[in-house]
């Protein structure tokens, strides 16, 4: 698995990482989680994405790959879900990142994003603050923002964050032409959420989960031509090797998709013939389409 730089943070991550939010549920046993959780590492995937929101997912990471602790960027979220705090509020983030230092079962958390918050509260007194003192404590070493449309933009432009991660696939095209060029200038690293775009084409009518749904909606509207691929490795093709972006998170909890995903990835990017065509699709029907949150 090759490596990237996230920017100007000073950290490298795999060209695809893992998305942990299956991990954490609870339906998985423990054993079926440390076994995934292991494989992932295995495999040399480096960068693990999870959440406080994401079930079992950011214990379990720390119950199972403590002992492997240096093998691996991780990423979590910070910003609601603490007893007794206000969501979205400089204590909540303070004793956010201590909760997540504990269940992380680490003594340092490698990005911490906030997770998909408006403009508004962004500009709310104390908010970033917090974050940004995290990190002057060492208790985190890269700030960064996970979201969308207007609250990225103001991200990027802020100057408080060293990474973002936003939404990247060939139906949600957004942030290639406005976000990740700016994150480029400013020394931002970029990793991708949603590159497979939820795999709509496993559907054949159209799904009534809104995020899946919206991708059904614009799958169908785009009518693109897959030359002669899958649908996944087009997809993630298309995203981990688009300009600007150093990781791609994908999420799985079955061996099998993981070693097919990490296949794809070894036949490196799309022709360049298909990119522009596939970008063209976009330019042409989804130019007023917002980036999916």
């Amino acid at each position: 698995m090759r490596c990237r730089p996230l920017g100007n943070t000073g950290l490298e991550v795999s060209v695809m990482g893992f998305g942990a939010g299956p991990v954490g549920s609870a339906e998985l046993s423990e054993a079926e989680a440390e076994q995934l959780l292991n494989g992932v590492l295995d495999a040399g995937i480096t960068l693990l994405d999870t959440a406080p929101s994401y079930g079992l997912s950011e214990e379990r990471i720390g119950r199972h790959l403590a002992g492997r602790r240096q093998e691996f960027i991780l990423s979590t979220k910070c910003g609601y879900g603490v007893p007794g705090l206000e969501d979205w509020t400089g204590p909540c983030i303070t004793q956010g990142v201590e909760q997540a230092l504990r269940r992380l079962r680490t003594d340092v958390i490698d990005i911490l994003h906030f997770h998909s918050c408006p403009v508004e509260v962004l500009e709310r007194p104390g908010v970033v603050e917090a974050l940004v003192r995290a990190v002057e404590q060492g208790k985190v070493r890269v700030a960064a923002y996970s979201g969308d449309n207007a609250p990225l933009e103001w991200a990027l432009g802020s100057g408080a964050f060293g990474s973002v991660q936003t939404s990247v696939n060939v139906f949600d095209q957004r942030a290639l032409d406005r976000a990740l060029p700016e994150a480029q200038r400013r020394g931002l690293g970029v990793i991708a959420k949603r590159p497979l775009g939820n795999a709509p084409w496993r559907f054949t009518e159209r799904p009534a989960a809104h995020d899946i749904g919206t991708y059904w909606d614009r799958m169908k509207t785009l009518a693109l031509d897959t030359h002669g691929l899958e649908w996944s490795e087009l997809a993630l093709r298309f995203a981990a090797f688009a300009p600007g972006v150093a990781s791609c998170i994908v999420g799985t909890t079955r061996p099998e998709n993981l070693q097919r995903n990490l296949r794809a990835l070894e036949t490196g990017p799309l022709p360049e013939d298909v990119v522009e065509r596939l970008r063209e699709a976009f330019r042409r029907h989804g130019s007023g389409w917002e980036g999916l949150i």
